[in-house]
């Protein structure tokens, strides 16, 4: 099971990035106009994170595994369709049915893992290997993606997914605990409904800053609708749905609120760090998409890093041990990353940051995941991914816009060339670090310093499956 949860853990990362460098050549051989290629990229963004809360809920009620298969099974589809495209319409379908699938397979692969390993040095080791296996994918993403554009071709950058779908699907196979009967609750349809629009705007909003910008009356609008229906979702939990999409009461727990704090923050830092040193590598140190792909390879080798020790230091500490050190070296190498400079080189300006950014982050991956899980009830665990899951999906997405803007903004009015993108660069750079830093203070408020006196003792599959007959 742990093997089939990291092969798609992997591809679901793989994908978040391994188009980027693929898009001239999508442009050339689909005919894309040039402001419609971006949505090659943003409808993944748009379903993923739009439909994660309804996944991890779905995954409690209709069972884990289920859901996992089919979502392996969808996404593969998808792949294969997106890699026969024949037109933009259907790149960007294919791509949207690869965020949806996504959505139903990633929270339900962390609540297998948060089920099926006890807390404690069984759930820290296999959330070590889920979080290397992610992190692994989203650096290798750039490497693959340049490889195959540059040596095969685009739709190589989709096709890639089917072997690795069916291994995961063959490895998922051979794990034969069943989920059991279904529960009888229902699905709260009117909550899926306002949280997955509300989710959806926000994320569309803040994905066509890039075309409408922050102030414009479509960005507010699309934001502003978007704040209506979250707020409407909340009073509906809160007050109307018998089977809530979202107990509000699992977001008084500290450990969940600040592990999804530190979440937001984090992935609005990582992803805007990784977009900004892909940029400088292209069009500051003028590296091709194979050699700027190859650039993430330290980035890889220090998560792993990071990862194996944060292993050990959960196995008999809390997670706030590792996420404070972590998050500290985080920002270190982001902060070392502002340092760039327009006639630099990958040794002087981004090999040290990137391990020492790297190294960081890797401490960050496994605790967080364990904390947004510590002491939820294993019938809520598909809950608790999908809102860890929301959390950084949103967290990356406004974080990546809003920085966007700022170093463009600083582009501009530095004016052309190289010297004036690599300020751009350093400066969100340098905001990123900082976003670090405000989440190591949320760690260090908001986290406890000590596990659960009396955390609830994980149930066994047989009783989680008992459960759910019952009720």
């Amino acid at each position: 099971m742990l093997a089939a949860v990291a092969v798609a853990q992997f591809v679901v990362a793989l994908d978040m990035s391994v188009v980027n460098v693929a898009l001239p050549s999508i442009r050339g051989s689909l005919g894309f106009a040039p402001v419609d290629l971006a949505w090659v990229v943003h409808v993944y963004a748009l379903t993923f994170g739009g439909f994660l809360l309804l996944g991890g809920r779905a995954a409690d009620l209709y069972g884990r595994r289920r859901l996992f298969i089919g979502g392996l099974a969808a996404f593969g589809a998808a792949s294969l369709a997106g890699g026969l495209a024949q037109a933009p319409w259907q790149l960007i379908a294919a791509r949207a049915a690869q965020g949806l699938a996504a959505a139903a397979l990633a929270p339900a692969a962390l609540a297998m893992l948060t089920t099926t390993f006890t807390e404690g040095r069984a759930r820290v080791r296999a959330l070590g290997v889920w979080s290397a296996v992610n992190a692994a994918g989203g650096a290798l993403g750039v490497l693959v993606g340049g490889l195959l554009t540059e040596y095969a071709g685009w739709r190589w950058v989709m096709l890639v997914n089917l072997p690795i779908v069916a291994g995961a699907l063959v490895l998922a196979a051979g794990w034969t605990a069943p989920d059991g009967a279904r529960r009888r609750e229902p699905l709260d349809v009117l909550g899926a409904v306002l949280a997955t629009g509300g989710i959806g705007l926000l994320v569309f909003g803040v994905v066509r800053t890039d075309r409408s910008g922050w102030a414009s009356a479509a960005t507010l609008g699309t934001l502003t609708g978007a704040a209506l229906l979250l707020v409407v979702f909340v009073l509906v939990e809160a007050k109307v749905a018998k089977a809530p999409l979202l107990r509000l009461g699992l977001l008084r727990s500290r450990w969940v609120a600040g592990a999804n704090a530190f979440v937001f923050l984090a992935a609005a830092g990582q992803f805007a760090a990784f977009y900004f040193v892909s940029l400088y590598l292209q069009q500051v140190l003028h590296l091709g998409s194979a050699a700027t792909g190859a650039a993430f390879l330290p980035f890889s080798f220090g998560t792993v890093v990071g990862t194996v020790l944060a292993t050990r230091i959960g196995a008999s500490r809390t997670p706030r041990a590792s996420l404070i050190p972590g998050g500290l070296l985080a920002a270190a190498g982001f902060g070392w990353f502002a340092l760039i400079s327009p006639d630099g080189s990958f040794l002087a300006d981004v090999l040290g940051p990137s391990l020492v950014a790297s190294v960081g982050l890797g401490l960050c991956l496994a605790p967080v995941a364990a904390a947004a899980t510590t002491g939820v009830a294993p019938r809520e665990a598909g809950m608790a991914s999908g809102v860890l899951n929301s959390a950084r999906q949103l967290g990356g997405c406004v974080g990546l816009a809003a920085l966007a803007t700022i170093a463009a903004g600083h582009a501009e009015h530095a004016g052309s060339g190289p010297a004036a993108l690599a300020g751009g660069y350093a400066l969100s750079l340098g905001i990123a670090a900082v976003l670090y830093l405000v989440a190591v203070l949320v760690a260090i408020v908001v986290l406890p310093s000590r596990r659960p006196a009396t955390a609830p003792s994980p149930v066994s599959i047989k009783e989680d499956r008992l459960e759910g007959t019952l009720s």
